[in-house]
This record gives structure tokens, C-alpha cells and sequence, in this order.
């Protein structure tokens, strides 16, 4: 897994999405309300929400999940410091598993960032 793009894997579940969302929409309706209710900011913030979800995604490894709250808490500000205490939990929580889908939204993380950071170079 070490080769995957996962932006651009990001990207083309994105795409993907969509054509579900044409073929199933009152489900991708119900469920990005869901998604919206689950993700407002009451007693945890949107950036604790998205690292709970990205822990969650290694636990039930979900590299699909992994790729897009990834992105989703570094949009809310997280750091590799945050990201790496959370992969923390979650391999504490999903034993050897964990550890390796933890590599995974580590290296989603990294990559994320480099295209972030390559983005505001061009800018």
C-alpha cells in the first residue's frame, strides 16, 4: 500500500460518489445528513470530530475513510503531532491491524500536505 496516491485516490472516490449519488440518492441524501449532523461542532470541535474519524477509519480499515478524513482534519487544522496521538489510539484500540493501516493515513497525511504546500507555491 505503500505506492498509493492518496490524494489522488481522493479524487477519483469523488468521482465515484457522484455516480452513486445519481443512482441512489434519497440513501447519499440520508446519509450526508448524517454526515452534517454528526460532523457540527457542539462539545467537540470539527478538527477532534475528524481525527475521531480517522482513527475509527484505521480501526475498521478503511482506506477509502482513511484517504478522505485525512484530508478533512488537516482542513480543520490538524496536525502530524495530532494525527500521529490519534494512530496512537487507534493502534492501541485495533492491535496489529492498526499499526498497519495506521502507516497508511500517515502516508495520506504526508502526501496531503506536500500537495497543499506545492499548491501555495504555484499560487
Amino acid at each position: 500500500m505503500m505506492d498509493v496516491n492518496w490524494p489522488e485516490l481522493t479524487a477519483e472516490l469523488s468521482s465515484d460518489l457522484k455516480t452513486l449519488r445519481g443512482g441512489a440518492p434519497a440513501v447519499m441524501k440520508a446519509f450526508s445528513a448524517i454526515a452534517q449532523a454528526a460532523l457540527e461542532p457542539k462539545a467537540l470541535d470539527a478538527k477532534t470530530k475528524e481525527l475521531l474519524a480517522l482513527g475509527i477509519s484505521v480501526a475498521v480499515r478503511c482506506d477509502d475513510c482513511i484517504a478522505f478524513h485525512t484530508k478533512a482534519a488537516l482542513a480543520q487544522g490538524a496536525s502530524r503531532d495530532e494525527v500521529l496521538e490519534t494512530l496512537g489510539m487507534a493502534i492501541y484500540m485495533g492491535a496489529g491491524p492498526s499499526v498497519m493501516y495506521s502507516s497508511h493515513a500517515l502516508a495520506a497525511f504526508d502526501q496531503v500536505v506536500a500537495v497543499k504546500e506545492s499548491a501555495h507555491k504555484t499560487s
